[in-house]
């Protein structure tokens, strides 16, 4: 197993233990400190789980080796394993939205003042989960690692927004006691715009969209640093998980010889490597200089 997939794999382990743990933690809280943003907060920390379980089958598959009906390999799967992470979290973006929107037409009493001190406990134990794993999904490439980092952001902006919630209600009084839940309301808003921000990303590798123009940028001059290489004609790279697919079009000297050219595209093809940890099939045509392909 490559030592990018062992990263990936132990940060979805790490998130789906945090997970469980806070899940329970925010459940009881919520009930007993009569706090539904709580509530919310746990349910959202319950569906952690289940992203962090799509993240990790998503890499598990993604390692394999390509196969004779799969060629490319199963880089698909961590993409996969994107998309759902992302729609997963709109819908919890929705499913919070409805039911604060309930509690907030609902007259209920004010939230135990203790409440806050686990909400504090909880946002510093999210934002530094989020970080460690958004590095390990910036680390590998890996946009599943990256999205589950999201949605462990994500459960620390619910409980930002159940402190400042209840903190409003407290210092309001009677009166103000659906504070916590318009503060859902709000928490509900920044996970959907999140979702549909990773949803796009995702969607965007699922159509070969072209991979971003850093990379595209940096196997471009790789290729033409490489000795005898003349200009490069075309280039195309698109994203396949933690892998990318590249097919380049090498221009050389007209009256350079067959074997000649065959091994500058080898060398083509193995600066790119050196210079690109995640590249896949690297599909390298030789053309003679100054004529465009037909």
């Amino acid at each position: 197993m490559p030592d990018l997939s062992v990263k990936g794999i132990r940060a979805a382990q790490l998130g789906i233990l945090l997970n469980a743990a806070l899940a329970v933690i925010k459940l009881l809280a919520g009930v007993l400190g009569n706090s539904y943003a709580l509530i919310a907060d746990a349910v959202e920390s319950g569906t952690d789980i289940f992203s962090s379980l799509f993240v990790l089958g998503g890499l598990q598959i993604a390692r394999r080796d390509p196969t004779d009906d799969y060629p490319f390999g199963f880089g698909r799967a961590e993409t996969l394993a994107t998309a759902a992470v992302a729609l997963m979290l709109l819908g919890v973006a929705i499913g919070i939205a409805i039911e604060a929107v309930r509690e907030i037409l609902t007259p209920h009493h004010l939230p135990e003042p203790w409440t806050l001190a686990v909400l504090a406990t909880v946002v510093v134990l999210k934002w530094l989960i989020s970080r460690r794993v958004q590095a390990v999904g910036a680390e590998i490439g890996s946009m599943a690692v990256q999205a589950d980092a999201w949605h462990h952001l994500s459960d620390a902006v619910t409980s930002t927004a159940a402190f400042v919630g209840i903190s409003i209600a407290w210092w309001g009084g009677p009166g103000w006691e659906p504070a916590d839940d318009w503060a859902a309301l709000v928490a509900a808003a920044v996970i959907a715009f999140n979702g549909a921000a990773i949803l796009r990303t995702a969607i965007r590798d699922l159509m070969d969209a072209t991979a971003g123009q850093d990379v595209v940028a940096g196997v471009r001059q790789v290729a033409e640093a490489v000795p005898n290489v003349l200009a490069i004609e075309k280039l195309f790279v698109r994203r396949s998980g933690m892998t990318y697919h590249i097919a380049i079009h090498v221009q050389a000297a007209p009256a350079m010889p067959l074997s000649e050219s065959h091994a500058l595209g080898g060398q083509v093809k193995a600066a790119i490597r050196q210079s690109l940890p995640g590249a896949g099939l690297i599909l390298v045509h030789m053309e003679p200089y100054g004529e465009k392909a037909s």
